[in-house]
């Protein structure tokens, strides 16, 4: 058992979440019971997810995607209602951690994808440092690379670009970061995983001569918040459970 405020200040420092200028708070976001003894953690903050954690008796759940996100309806209403109205009737805190969690460099999303995936981590790049890259031990084909992100991951990913590559070096960034393609063209890599795709990336993959991966925005971020529930129920000596909510997306 630890004390909320304990694990809050060990969290804000771990995963330095003051370096991060993010789109929705990190941190305590639903207040619950003060005393922290089984912990659920989950990819999304969804009422699923809210509904599994009361039956598993969790007094606290960590998500990577929490509430209040920039630009939303501020309003407590319908199913922002139902959720946080469950969370307070179970007396349950809600822990988000979105950038910090993508972030770090052992128990970050990419991270995590790293290390399944098994490929190398020679460093990070981009905006806040959360484009990770790396190598393969030898080099394989796209087909071949595809194949085993569908087996490691349990979705098969959609392949852009030129699939008649083969692949050594990789650059990653979980979840709907399509935006730092760039990042991988600029660190002159094979290829580059993330978890979804837009309309003109196709182009930018094709015309770059790099092959991008749109692997699943929540099948390549369910690792990170695993780690981090397990490394604080060895710590603390709390209770963990990690839910899997099935998404397709």
């Amino acid at each position: 058992m630890v004390d909320r405020t304990e694990l809050l200040n060990y969290l804000k420092t771990l995963l330095n979440v003051e370096a991060f200028n993010d789109y929705a708070p990190n941190g305590l976001q639903v207040e619950g019971t003060a005393r922290i003894e089984k912990i659920v953690t989950g990819v999304t903050a969804s009422k699923a997810l809210i509904e599994a954690a009361i039956k598993e008796g969790a007094d606290t759940i960590i998500v990577h995607h929490g509430y209040f996100w920039q630009n939303e309806d501020p309003r407590i209403i319908g199913m922002k209602k139902q959720r946080i109205q469950l969370l307070m009737q179970h007396d349950i805190n809600l822990l988000g951690y979105h950038l910090p969690l993508d972030a770090h460099s052992i128990l970050g999303n990419n991270a995590q994808l790293g290390k399944l995936l098994e490929i190398s981590i020679d460093g990070y790049a981009g905006k806040g440092n959360l484009v990770a890259y790396g190598s393969l031990k030898e080099a394989i084909s796209t087909a071949m690379f595809a194949k085993m992100l569908e087996n490691k991951l349990g979705r098969t990913p959609l392949v852009v670009g030129p699939k008649q590559k083969r692949i050594k070096t990789i650059a990653w960034c979980t979840g709907a970061a399509q935006s730092y393609l760039q990042t991988g063209i600029d660190l002159g890599v094979d290829a580059f995983i993330s978890g979804e795709i837009s309309e003109q990336t196709t182009h930018v993959a094709l015309e770059n001569n790099i092959v991008y991966f749109a692997a699943g925005h929540h099948a390549t971020e369910r690792y990170g918040v695993q780690a981090l529930g397990t490394h604080l129920a060895e710590k603390f000596e709390l209770k963990h459970t990690f839910i899997d909510i099935e998404n397709p997306v």
